[in-house]
């Protein structure tokens, strides 16, 4: 059963923030590519082709018919999905998230479980905001959201999983999607984008403080110890760090001023697929997937369950 949102002051409120200063308005804009409305997947991301640099070299990226290329030579074929490789060199250690996880992923946020969330989400990202960037992005579920809710931005959703940059290429007709590794490097244009957002991701802090401008935004969701907390113990899923916060800011502080901290928590009640699903999703899907199926039957329906996540807000420093 789908949770319906919580009042609005139950997420907390964000302080506005005041328009970019010296902001380069015709790159954010998209002032040299047409925007609007894409047919596709690929020109979705060809719109964004001028937010993207080559992975090789560094040299900014531009669009030349199915395939992005460099002023070097470097070129990087636009795949039938609709995504671009940009992983280059040896493989990445890192896999993502498989099939199975992104189908779960999205039957739950479809269902509007994490709704309140997106919305929190979007509540922190500047009304004014042009280029955003979603690291880890998945589904894509939240850049779209973000997107819907600042009609005149382009997104960027990067991913090191391929069944995501497939699925997250057709999130929103104002994003592209990449299939990149952040921690070998963000294959983005320095001071690109105005808004980055890590959403249970990884964060690269440095390359993160690279591509956002002076005056951008870094939205960063972590879970709360008392995030799913019913369902750890009978699931056996994995637990939040209680010092998972703490950390956060010492990773980041070097780099980024911490501007607003929010946190987003309601009950959602759940039935045995949503448990399924949400079980899934996410670290805890291979952790006693066998017994699963058994332990959630076991549990009462519909099973109330607690969303809890802190929405936090930092600008370079």
């Amino acid at each position: 059963m789908p949770v319906s949102n919580p009042p609005l002051g139950a997420l907390g409120s964000c302080t506005p923030e005041p328009p970019g200063r010296g902001r380069e308005e015709s790159r954010l804009t998209g002032a040299s590519v047409q925007t609007g409305h894409p047919r596709g997947p690929a020109d979705r991301l060809i719109a964004c082709a001028d937010l993207l640099s080559c992975p090789e070299c560094g040299q900014d990226l531009t669009a030349r018919e199915r395939s992005l290329r460099c002023p070097r030579g470097h070129s990087f074929d636009i795949a039938k999905q609709g995504y671009v490789s940009l992983l280059t060199g040896a493989s990445t250690k890192m896999t993502g998230d498989t099939p199975d996880m992104l189908d779960a992923r999205a039957a739950f946020q479809q269902a509007d479980h994490f709704r309140p969330i997106a919305t929190a989400i979007t509540r922190a990202v500047p009304a004014s905001a042009n280029a955003v960037l979603e690291i880890g992005a998945g589904t894509g579920y939240y850049l779209a959201a973000v997107l819907d809710a600042v009609s005149r931005a382009r997104g960027i959703a990067l991913d090191v999983s391929k069944p995501a940059a497939r699925r997250s290429a057709r999130a929103h007709d104002r994003a592209g999607a990449v299939l990149a590794d952040a921690w070998r490097g963000l294959p983005l244009r320095d001071a690109a984008v105005d808004t980055v957002l890590s959403i249970f991701a990884p964060r690269n802090a440095e390359e993160v403080a690279r591509v956002l401008a002076a005056d951008g935004r870094f939205i960063v969701v972590t879970p709360t110890p008392r995030h799913l907390a019913e369902l750890i113990e009978p699931l056996g899923m994995v637990s939040v760090d209680a010092a998972k916060e703490d950390r956060l800011a010492g990773s980041l502080g070097d780099r980024f001023e911490l501007l607003d901290r929010t946190p987003a928590e309601y009950r959602m009640s759940l039935t045995h697929i949503d448990i399924a699903n949400v079980s899934a999703m996410g670290p805890s899907a291979f952790h006693a997937a066998q017994q699963r199926a058994e332990r959630i039957a076991a549990l009462p329906e519909p099973f109330e369950v607690t969303a809890s996540v802190t929405v936090s807000s930092y600008r370079p420093r």
